[in-house]
């Protein structure tokens, strides 16, 4: 018999054998958006992206029943616990925003719906799923309302993760850049009030300064006895400056309509009532900025951050005002 009988059927082995091999990593490719992974180089931009995706309508808001299970059970990433909102709570936060793209488009989303890159969708750790959030790029006046239906980003360092599209809207498609969100809730889309806040800002806002130093976050402590507002000023109007005294300040939200800064300052004021002599509310060109402050240091700053994120739901970042 010709050698070449017996060749056939040990490369049919070993055709097979890779064959197997493929498929077992594809079964176990599974991974989260915003999660590092060895393969996360593999994301990108599509390669033709339709034209069209700036002028594509966001998603109209709607109010949708929130599941107390499902996306919304308690779950760990990388040994990480997160518990997820229930509730139809508010939730504002800035810090910095990622992207996912191609490598998960026509995935399952943690809500079961399929990821589209093309639409204006995101992914937040705790944020109830279904939910809306309206996300803004304070370096370019930016505005994009975006669904809310997945799980992410989980570096430490992100807040939320957004569809190819939703950063293409926002401008934020070279890499990680500041944003500052808010979900709305359902009275907010039942009101609809939110959309006089959705306009793109006509002026350009100034930059966010994000932190570059890394900082071992400081021990929570007690802030200094400072001296309260006067007794007939109310909690809305007390300690509003034209400007921040220089220092290190703890950014808590940044709005479009200076009401949204007051309800939240009252939240944290009742909340946490420790940190209600150290807010303020500054006019900083085209928003409204809820801080609190001023610092020393950054440390003394971070050690407050930890603080309140640990007890608010709000996603604090720390500045620094020269």
């Amino acid at each position: 018999m010709h050698p070449r009988a017996f060749a056939c059927p040990a490369r049919w082995r070993q055709a097979l054998a890779v064959l197997l091999l493929v498929l077992l990593a594809a079964c176990g490719s599974t991974h989260r958006p915003g999660a590092p992974s060895a393969t996360a180089a593999l994301d990108g931009p599509p390669a033709n992206p339709p034209p069209d995706l700036v002028s594509r309508p966001d998603p109209e808001p709607a109010v949708e029943p929130i599941r107390s299970g499902g996306p919304n059970k308690p779950y760990v990433v990388l040994g990480q616990r997160y518990t997820p909102l229930t509730a139809d709570a508010p939730v504002v936060e800035t810090g910095l925003a990622s992207w996912y793209g191609r490598k998960f488009h026509g995935r399952a989303t943690a809500s079961g719906e399929i990821y589209d890159m093309y639409a204006s969708s995101a992914a937040h750790r705790t944020m109830p799923i279904p939910s809306y959030a309206l996300v803004r790029n304070p370096a370019n006046g930016r505005e994009v309302v975006v669904r809310v239906n997945d799980r992410g980003p989980f570096h430490s360092d992100r807040v939320i993760d957004l569809s190819y599209t939703a950063a293409l809207k926002l401008g934020v498609l070279r890499g990680v850049a500041p944003v500052e969100l808010r979900r709305l809730t359902h009275d907010d889309i039942r009101s609809g009030r939110w959309r006089g806040e959705s306009a793109w800002a006509q002026a350009e806002a100034r930059p966010m300064q994000v932190p570059t130093e890394s900082t071992a976050a400081a021990p929570p402590v007690d802030p200094p006895p400072m001296e309260l507002p006067d007794a007939t000023e109310t909690s809305a109007t007390a300690r509003a400056p034209a400007a921040a005294a220089p220092g290190f300040w703890v950014q808590l939200g940044a709005f479009r309509q200076r009401q949204g800064a007051h309800e939240l300052r009252e939240q944290l004021a009742r909340e946490l009532a420790w940190l209600e002599p150290w807010l303020a509310i500054f006019d900083d060109r085209a928003l409204y900025r809820l801080q609190a402050g001023p610092y020393a240091s950054r440390s003394e700053a971070q050690g407050t951050a930890e603080r309140i994120r640990g007890a608010a739901s709000v996603q604090p970042m720390v500045l620094q005002r020269r």
